[in-house]
């Protein structure tokens, strides 16, 4: 179960009721004022980040070796996304866990994502073999 779903609004609560308790009226506004804060800067990064990726190719990134070495398992889609600014080529069905991602480059290297929950579990660089040279 994703105990954050939970606990970020039970600590929320918790904050407007310590500042209730504490300030007054006064301190609700401020907290609440924090808390809206808060969700319009979450909501400018996420807006900034497919902004940027609307205006590249569908899952195209600049080099998927580089791609590789970046990722870090537990990041989130929002993240690899504006890691690579481009949306990621849908692999699994729609709506369904867990989700999987490629994000190919020009020499037809690719990274394969798997997220669950919009956390990177795992991730798969593959090559191409090099062209066999003649003698």
């Amino acid at each position: 179960m994703n105990f954050q779903k939970i606990i970020v609004p039970v600590v929320g609560v918790v904050l407007v009721a310590v500042a209730y308790r504490a300030y007054g009226w006064g301190g609700v506004a401020i907290v609440a004022g924090a808390a809206v804060m808060w969700m319009l800067l979450h909501f400018t990064r996420m807006m900034q980040v497919l902004r940027r990726a609307a205006n590249r190719p569908v899952g195209y990134v600049d080099s998927a070796v580089m791609l590789n070495a970046k990722l870090k398992p537990g990041m989130t889609l929002l993240h690899v996304v504006a890691m690579t600014r481009a949306l990621g080529e849908g692999r699994s069905p729609k709506d369904e866990q867990p989700e999987l991602f490629r994000w190919t480059d020009g020499s037809e290297s690719h990274v394969t994502c798997e997220f669950l929950n919009g956390k990177l579990v795992k991730w798969e660089l593959v090559r191409p073999a090099p062209p066999a040279e003649s003698a």
